[in-house]
Formats: C-alpha cells, sequence, structure tokens
C-alpha cells in the first residue's frame, strides 16, 4: 500500500512538472525529451568530433522549433458562447452552446473551454473541420456543486504540430464571471415563547410590529380591539364575543450573525458545517426580506452592516453569502458591535456551531433590553453538548440542525410551528 502510494505520487509530481514545462515554452512532452536528446547528442558530437552526430542534432533542433513556429501561427477564427445567466443558484443546470467560426478551413484542432471542476466536467472537443459556411457546434450542460463566484472560460483553441512536439492555445473568448447562490428553504424562525406578556399585556419595549404570525388563543373583547379579529364561530357557540389573540410582537428589524470562525467549523473543503451554516442565513435572510422585513446580515469580522429592504435587497443578500469566507475571528466580535449599537426592538438570529460562556454574556445584554433572539445551532462531531443550555439560560429560542438534514424541519421542530 505504501509503496503503491509513493508510486502515485512520484507520477503526479512528474506530471506537473511536464505540464509546467508545457505552459512556460509549449513544448510537449515529447518535444522536451527530443530537444532535451538534441543536447545530449550536442555535447556528445563535440566530445567525439563525429559530422553525423551534429546533423542529428540540428536536424532534432530544428523539428522543434518548426513545431514552436507552426503551432504558435495565429488563425483566423471566432467563437462566441451563448448568452448566460450571470446568477445561478447551487444544483441549478444552465445549457451552454459554443459556436465556432472561420472565413477559411482549418481543421484538426481542439477547443477547449477553462472552467472550475465544481461548475462542470472538463469540456474539451476536436474539431475536424471548419471554414465558410461550415460551423462547428457543441452544446454543454453546467451544474454548480458549491457557492462561489467562478469564471467560465476562457474559450481556446488549441493546435498542435504533426509530430506532437508543441502545442499553443489561442484564446478565442474572454471569461465570464457567474456568482453561484446557496441554496435556501421556507424556514419561519419567529420566536413563538410570551417572555413578557399573558394577552393582553405588550412586552416591555415597544415594538413597531405589535402582533406576531402564530394563533395563541382568545380573549374577551374589549372597546378598542380591531373588529376583524372577532372570532364569529366562536360568539355563535359561547354568545360572547371573543378576538383572536396571536403570539409575542415582533419587530421589522431583523439582524442575522453567522459566525465564520474557522476553529468553530468542521476542516476540509467544504466545510460542511460552514456551507450549512451559509444556507441557513440565506434561508432565514430570504424569507424575511419576502415578508417586506429589514434584514442586516453580520459576519465576526464584517463592518456594521447595511440595511436590506425591498424587492432587490434578496439579490444583494445572497451575492455576499456567495462570497463569504471563513475568518480567524470570534463571533463575540460581531456581538459587540451590536452591543455598541444600542438598538432597542430588534430580532437577532444567530447561527453558529457554539455557543460558549463569553458569547452567552454578551448575548445577555442584549436580552435583558428586550431583543428576541434564535440561536441556530450546527452540530457536528465536536460540537459543545452545552451550547443549546447556555442558549436557553439567557432565554433564546434554540434550533439545532445536523448536515443533511432539511432546514425547514429542523426550524419548525426547534420553535413548535407546523411545516409551511
Amino acid at each position: 500500500m505504501a509503496r503503491s502510494r509513493r508510486r502515485g505520487r512520484a507520477t503526479s509530481e512528474v506530471a506537473g512538472v511536464a505540464a509546467l514545462i508545457e505552459r512556460l515554452t509549449g513544448l510537449t512532452s515529447a518535444g522536451a525529451i527530443v530537444l532535451g536528446g538534441s543536447l545530449l547528442g550536442f555535447l556528445l558530437a563535440k566530445a567525439l568530433g563525429g559530422r553525423a552526430l551534429f546533423l542529428l542534432v540540428y536536424a532534432g533542433v530544428l523539428m522543434v522549433v518548426t513545431a514552436l513556429v507552426s503551432s504558435r501561427r495565429k488563425r483566423r477564427l471566432a467563437a462566441e458562447r451563448s448568452a448566460l445567466p450571470t446568477r445561478m443558484r447551487v444544483g441549478q443546470a444552465a445549457e451552454v452552446e459554443l459556436t465556432v467560426r472561420a472565413p477559411s478551413r482549418l481543421r484538426a484542432f481542439v477547443v477547449q473551454e477553462h472552467l472550475s471542476s465544481l461548475l462542470s466536467d472538463p469540456v474539451r472537443v476536436p474539431v475536424p473541420t471548419v471554414g465558410g459556411e461550415q460551423e462547428f457546434v457543441h452544446t454543454y450542460s453546467i451544474r454548480p456543486a458549491l457557492r462561489g463566484v467562478y469564471q467560465l472560460g476562457p474559450l481556446a483553441a488549441e493546435w498542435s504540430d504533426p509530430f506532437g512536439l508543441a502545442r499553443h492555445q489561442q484564446q478565442l473568448t474572454e471569461p465570464v464571471d457567474v456568482i453561484v447562490h446557496p441554496t435556501t428553504d421556507a424556514v419561519f424562525d419567529r420566536p413563538l415563547t410570551r417572555m413578557w406578556e399573558d394577552p393582553p399585556f405588550r412586552p416591555p419595549v415597544s415594538k413597531p410590529w405589535p402582533q406576531g404570525f402564530e394563533f395563541y388563543g382568545m380573549r374577551d373583547y374589549v372597546p378598542g380591539d380591531d373588529p376583524r379579529r372577532i372570532v364569529w364561530t366562536a360568539l355563535a357557540r359561547t354568545g360572547k364575543y371573543l378576538v383572536r389573540e396571536s403570539e409575542q410582537g415582533i419587530t421589522d428589524r431583523i439582524t442575522l450573525v453567522l459566525d465564520n470562525n474557522r476553529k468553530a467549523h468542521s476542516p476540509g473543503f467544504p466545510s460542511e458545517t460552514f456551507e450549512l451554516a451559509v444556507r441557513a442565513c440565506a434561508s432565514l435572510g430570504a424569507w424575511n426580506i419576502k415578508q417586506g422585513f429589514s434584514v442586516r446580515f453580520l459576519t465576526n469580522d464584517s463592518g456594521q452592516g447595511s440595511e436590506l429592504r425591498g424587492s432587490k435587497a434578496r439579490i444583494s443578500l445572497l451575492d455576499e453569502l456567495a462570497q463569504l469566507e471563513m475568518t480567524d475571528s470570534p463571533v463575540s466580535k460581531a456581538i459587540e458591535r451590536v452591543i455598541t449599537e444600542r438598538r432597542s426592538g430588534t430580532h437577532m438570529c444567530l447561527v453558529s456551531t457554539s455557543f460558549d460562556s463569553r458569547t452567552a454574556a454578551r448575548v445577555r445584554m442584549l436580552t435583558d433590553k428586550g431583543m428576541s433572539l434564535v440561536v441556530a445551532l450546527v452540530k457536528w462531531d465536536e460540537s459543545d453538548p452545552n451550547a443549546a443550555r447556555r442558549a436557553r439560560e439567557i432565554g433564546a429560542q434554540v434550533v439545532q440542525v445536523s448536515p443533511g438534514q432539511q432546514l425547514e424541519h429542523a426550524f419548525a421542530h426547534g420553535l413548535g410551528v407546523a411545516v409551511r
């Protein structure tokens, strides 16, 4: 096993050296062998003084030079790529059509599309002939496997000499940037505990969104209640005017905090827990923006974050999440920025893999002022088993999510609501 592993490592190193030589000089491995043999033959011919050896050396060098010149000759060739969406989501498929044209006939070359392996399999297509009215058309599909910003292209035509000693690529089209958004689920993050109230009392902090979204119960009608909240079926059954009472009111200003500390997430690329946390933030942000709320997104090393509201805010949030990377800053830095803002009557969603005592102490300063809080904990092998307990002790709603679990069901179970 160890011998085969060393053999595979040596093979990959040789392939890497060959690729580097080809990229720097344009010579293939065969061309490099011919040129190296010619240099050795020159030294041998100089030592022995053989005229025939000198002729063989000159012939080898001439073959290599001719191959380099012929492969690097620029051809009159044009290509175009079909229109592509500038933004995609993970798993979304898109068809790409390549069309190659030439005013005069050209034969035996290769068309290669340079793209990431996370977008598609390698696209390398031989072109038998093209020219005049004869076009070459090839269609392939891309399906992003991971969020991010990728370059599609450039598209290049690859030429080689008949002996395969040299290879050169002629760029045909410019690269195109494709932003891949994380997928979103229909999650519901309203806090359902009535921490401050028993109908008809309101929380101590004034809320701009006075009514919640979940049915809590019914109470007697009092003057000033909205008649639209009267339950007429209850009136017919009991003879009393009863009004529908909803869960605790919630602000329309949402703060999303994503813990992007490298040490807090699972290792590897991509990090399974980090990608799940990003998807959870994308789902929470997209849902709240759709409801007409104002969403602000913060990470451990970001600034104060701008208020996102309206139809275009969802795209801005997903663009930011598509480019998000991990950092070495702790999540307590983001919480401290929220504390210094001294905003009252807000709702915060914290997405992390842990909730230590230092973070709990800082978050308690926010909940004591009336801020509602939902903590989404991404579980993995090295998760802190006491994280959920610490979050509940300060009055937070806790949602625990595992890789492979549907976010919609995890939030519905954690918050005790029906799946929509």
